[in-house]
Order: structure tokens, then C-alpha cells, then sequence
């Protein structure tokens, strides 16, 4: 019996081994599905694209507390990770450019980018080395500020669609400065993390 309660931790274990990268690659294909139902910009793609965001960021957060949990941090995880965040993120941002640009503009998208650029430049030198940049918790935090934005915008979209007073008023919110003014806010915060990045610079031992 005991070797049989063994040997079931010990396959739940090897299981839960490939559920983080699991999420993150199913982020990663489903990017591309949300992105074309946001772009169609109607009712039902939205809300669509609202689901499959707020599925993305759920699971952002539990491959994460699933490979702490369980120990199951490996380099594919490192590199994949902040790989599927950047994809879901910034094509997000790229398409309300196009749809909202008076509340999303270019530069903004410039600005994350470049901090994301810059960070992924340094991780690659660092390993080059042969150490490992550790993620910090701000970094986290950014991609969290950055997807409760996103959401956000989203659920003010759908919502400036729906009829009566309460679509007019979520499309009064809509077309207010508050959703531009949050953004700033959004890119303030994202650039400071990449500063923290450059001049803290932590390292970790290399994972298998």
C-alpha cells in the first residue's frame, strides 16, 4: 500500500512536470484565435476575445504558481513563459491600436516593446554566460498591470455596445480621457520594470 501511495505521488508528480509548459504553449496557439476575434471588432468577437484573454491570464498566473508549487521550473519554462506573455500582450495592444488608437496609441505600443526588447537582450547575454536571469516579482506584477488593462478595455468595448443606459453610459467611460489616462499609468509602470531589470540584474543558477 505504501509503495502504491508512493508510486501515485511519484506519477502525479512527473505530471504536473509538463503542466506548466502545457499552459503556456496552449497560450501561446490560442493568441492567434483571440487576435483574429478581436480584429473583427464586432459584438460577439469581442466577447470572445474577452474570454479567451481573461482564459490566457488565468492561465499566466497558474503555470507559474503550478511550476513554484510543484518545483518544476525548467529553461524550456524560462524561455517559453515570458515568450507566450509577450505574444499575447502586445498583439493585443497592436490590434486596439487599430481599433482605439485615440486611447491606445503607437508609441505606447513602442515604449513596451522596446522595454521587452531590452530585457530579453540582457537575459540572452546573461545566459550566454552561463548563468540565468532570475524573473522578478515586479515583472509578474507588470504582466498582470498589463492584462488588467487589456481586460478592462475589452469589457469597456462590449459594454459601450449594449443597449439603453448602461451601454451609454460604459461608451461615456469609453470615449472619456480615464481609459488613456490608465494607459500612461500601464507604460509608466512597464518601463520602470525594465530599469529595475537593467540595474539589479539578479542571477540564479541555470535550470535543467
Amino acid at each position: 500500500m505504501v509503495i502504491a501511495i508512493f508510486g501515485t505521488r511519484y506519477h502525479d508528480l512527473i505530471f504536473m512536470k509538463y503542466v506548466p509548459n502545457a499552459l503556456t504553449i496552449a497560450r501561446i496557439v490560442l493568441t492567434p484565435v483571440m487576435l483574429v476575434l478581436l480584429i473583427s471588432n464586432t459584438f460577439l468577437g469581442l466577447l470572445g476575445a474577452l474570454a479567451l484573454l481573461i482564459l490566457g491570464a488565468i492561465s499566466d498566473y497558474l503555470d507559474g504558481k503550478i511550476a513554484r508549487s510543484y518545483k518544476a521550473g525548467s529553461r524550456l519554462g524560462q524561455f517559453l513563459d515570458p515568450l507566450a506573455d509577450k505574444v499575447l500582450v502586445l498583439g493585443t495592444f497592436i490590434v486596439l491600436a487599430i481599433l482605439v488608437p485615440q486611447i491606445v496609441p503607437w508609441w505606447a505600443i513602442a515604449l513596451i516593446a522596446l522595454r521587452d526588447a531590452a530585457v530579453t537582450i540582457l537575459r540572452s547575454w546573461i545566459e550566454s554566460k552561463g548563468r540565468s536571469l532570475r524573473t522578478l516579482p515586479i515583472a509578474k506584477a507588470k504582466t498582470g498591470v498589463q492584462l488588467g488593462f487589456l481586460i478592462a478595455l475589452l469589457g469597456l468595448m462590449i459594454g459601450a455596445r449594449l443597449p439603453g443606459n448602461t451601454g451609454r453610459a460604459l461608451s461615456d467611460v469609453l470615449n472619456s480621457d480615464l481609459p488613456f489616462i490608465v494607459l500612461l499609468f500601464v507604460v509608466t509602470f512597464t518601463v520602470i520594470t525594465g530599469i529595475i531589470y537593467l540595474v539589479r540584474q539578479e542571477y540564479s543558477s541555470p535550470v535543467n
